[in-house]
Order: C-alpha cells, then structure tokens, then sequence
C-alpha cells in the first residue's frame, strides 16, 4: 500500500513560485506524476517521473515553467512552478503508478491534494 500525502499549496500572485511536496510512504519504486484539477474541469496530467529519476515527462502547458524532482532518500516528490498564471489555479494531486502511464483514471494510488491559487 502506498499512502501519498501532498502539502505546500497556496495563495501565490501571478509571476511568482512556489514548491509543492509529496511525502509518500512505500513509493519509492513507483513512478510518481502530479495531476491537477480546475474548478468545473476534468483531472489533468501535469508532470511525471520514473522511480530513479530517470525519465521525466511534462505536460505542454507546463513545460519550461514546472519542475518534477524526487528524493528517494526522504521519500518525498517535489512540484517546483515558477511563472504561475492564474490558470495554474488547481488542486494538485500527486499520484503513483508501478506502470509508465499518466492517467487520470489510471493511477494506482493518489493523494487527497492540496490547492493552489494563482491571484491576477
């Protein structure tokens, strides 16, 4: 069982960063990816990477400005976004899966989330 616990949400304005941490317990060898989820939207892929770091992949409308990262040694996956728009406005919610695949009805566990709000 892996239990996935996200934190470092917020009220950030746009233009500005913030760091998201997802301490998990069992998943080191899982690949770990975030998702976020607009108010009145469906789930969506953000950013994901393998189980040692080796393979990392970004959704488009993130590329450039979000950075996945994990330490194994403290059990934790980071969500580092800089230029936040105010459509980066979500609850973000990290997720694991044993396969290679991002689906937000796919995942094998998920965390209950943390929000993020971008001010104009």
């Amino acid at each position: 069982q892996v239990q996935l616990v996200e934190s470092g949400g917020g009220l950030v304005q746009a233009g500005g960063s913030l760091r998201l941490s997802c301490a998990t317990s069992g998943g080191t060898f899982y690949n770990m990816g975030w998702f976020r989820q607009a108010p009145g939207k469906e789930r969506e892929f953000v950013a994901g990477i393998s189980s040692t770091s080796a393979r990392i992949y970004y959704a488009d409308s993130v590329k450039g400005r979000f950075t996945i990262s994990r330490d194994n040694a403290k059990n934790t996956v980071y969500l580092q976004m800089n230029s936040l728009k105010p459509e980066d406005t979500a609850v973000y919610y990290c997720a694991a899966d044993r396969e290679w695949r991002w689906s937000a009805d796919g995942m094998d566990y998920w965390g209950k989330g943390t929000l993020l709000t971008v001010s104009s």
